[in-house]
């Protein structure tokens, strides 16, 4: 991409990607993200296509989206300054929980430092469980969505 045409970076560091349908979006995304970012970013979309064979793609609200096609999404990460935040959206119903609670009932966080991914194996289970059971239908997230 060049020079000219690099997306914005908004606060934290985060990427302003336009929003989008599809692996393109996404990896225009990751290109994006700023340092260390950039390589947690490809090892979680690897990790993601990895463990959820077939997975949907999308970008919205400047984050990637992934989600299994008629049940909504599982899964999204955003930039922040000293780390990427993993959203799952029905994260309560994942064992174990992800540790990072939210204001939001059912979601739960896992922040992911420069050091890297903490536990790949466990984060691979809690994907392949968020993919197996009703995501979020894409409503503002701030207003929770409801499941498909």
């Amino acid at each position: 991409m060049p020079t000219s045409q690099k997306p914005k970076l908004l606060s934290g560091g985060n990427p302003q990607i336009a929003k989008g349908e599809g692996d393109a979006p996404v990896q225009a995304y990751i290109e994006a993200m700023p340092d260390w970012k950039r390589d947690i970013g490809r090892q979680l979309d690897a990790l993601i296509v990895r463990s959820v064979p077939g997975v949907r793609k999308a970008v919205k609200w400047n984050s990637p989206f992934y989600g299994v096609e008629g049940q909504g999404w599982f899964v999204s990460y955003h930039c922040f300054n000293k780390y990427v935040k993993v959203t799952f959206f029905r994260g309560t119903s994942l064992e174990p929980m992800p540790p990072g609670e939210s204001k939001t009932a059912e979601t739960r966080y896992l922040d992911i430092r420069e050091d890297g991914i903490p536990d790949e194996k466990q984060l691979a289970s809690w994907l392949k469980q968020a993919a197996a059971i009703p995501g979020w239908d894409g409503g503002s997230p701030s207003a929770g969505g409801k499941a498909m």
